[in-house]
């Protein structure tokens, strides 16, 4: 169990409400942004102040509630959006690229992504999510009328803009400056292939949706032959885990401290989930993923799982499978 930063904050977690702004450190802000209409109640951005402007860190979601609320809230604590130099946005999913144009419109920011979730790219290398997520559950084996639902559910959800307009797209640690403050961006695929960590050089790391303080780390859409999101994240968790860094931020749930010991923890939890799907695909090579998910050990059993925590369920097994592939090549 991580230990939060701000015990309030992850007690609201824990009551599934709403926490209010919280300063994680001097200058750092924690801003829950409600998500109406979302199992994750909420997605939480993070403004830091520096001596040359404001940095926010991801951008919510793109609904006129979202942004009521982020305004507000960034009021609340004495700012204004006018002053925000830069976005730095962790991943290009929904909840967490919605109001970077509106914040850029306003103030002028760039807004900073990793490479290959920087939405023209994407289109280029496998397409649009909604592509992506067909090709993934058409291959998973499952039955025709299953896929078809799934997809259908997704698209009613998750279908969103894929327009946005990155001004940096960054594909190697690269360091910002900004006046006395310093943030470095690291290259962190697994939970996507563009995934981005920012680490401020006192002592936080920015992890959007990679490490969470409880609960697993959802795998990215395997949509194409070379794809192994696993792997990924065992490289991504070891290099979070030497970052020396001793507080979290992530975009969900609360931020917390012992950041080693949470990415150690998390790398034997999806080191023992590829290891039970290996037993569970045998060695004949024929499983698919659709075999495999709904024997696997869930929160709840597979037929008491809704169709879209099956749909999660079901890509997350595929990118396991894959791993298991790997290594037995």
């Amino acid at each position: 169990m991580s230990r939060p930063v701000n015990d309030t904050h992850a007690a609201s977690y824990h009551a599934r409400q709403i926490p209010a702004p919280a300063e994680v450190t001097d200058g750092v802000w924690a801003i829950p942004v409600p998500l109406r209409g979302s199992a994750l109640r909420y997605v939480t951005v993070f403004l830091v102040d520096t001596g040359d402007g404001a940095v926010l860190i991801d951008a919510g979601y793109d609904h006129p509630s979202c942004w009521q609320s982020f305004t507000g809230s960034v009021a609340a604590i004495g700012h204004r959006i006018e002053t925000i130099s830069t976005v730095l946005l962790t991943h290009n999913h929904p909840d967490h690229i919605g109001f970077a144009a509106r914040v850029r419109a306003l103030s002028g920011a760039s807004v900073v992504m990793g490479r290959a979730d920087d939405f023209a790219t994407m289109r280029r290398s496998r397409g649009g999510f909604l592509t992506q997520l067909r090709t993934a559950l058409t291959a998973t084996g499952a039955p025709p009328d299953v896929v078809e639902a799934m997809y259908a559910d997704a698209v009613a959800v998750t279908a969103h803009h894929e327009d946005l307009r990155i001004d940096l797209a960054v594909a190697d640690e690269t360091e910002f400056r900004f006046g006395d403050a310093t943030i470095r961006a690291v290259p962190a695929p697994g939970h996507t292939y563009g995934h981005t960590v920012y680490v401020d050089t006192r002592g936080l790391v920015f992890t959007g949706d990679t490490m969470m303080p409880e609960g697993p780390t959802q795998l990215a859409i395997v949509s194409r032959a070379d794809d192994d999101p696993a792997a990924d994240l065992f490289r991504t968790l070891e290099r979070i885990r030497d970052l020396g860094a001793t507080i979290a931020c992530p975009a969900h749930q609360f931020p917390y401290r012992d950041v080693a010991a949470r990415a150690d923890e998390l790398t034997a939890f999806h080191r023992a989930e590829v290891a039970a799907v290996d037993a569970l695909a045998g060695t004949d090579g024929k499983a698919t993923a659709w075999d495999v998910a709904r024997r696997m050990r869930w929160r709840r059993p597979w037929d008491e799982l809704g169709r879209g925590t099956q749909r999660f369920s079901l890509v997350h097994a595929q990118a396991l499978l894959r791993h298991t592939a790997g290594v037995h090549r």
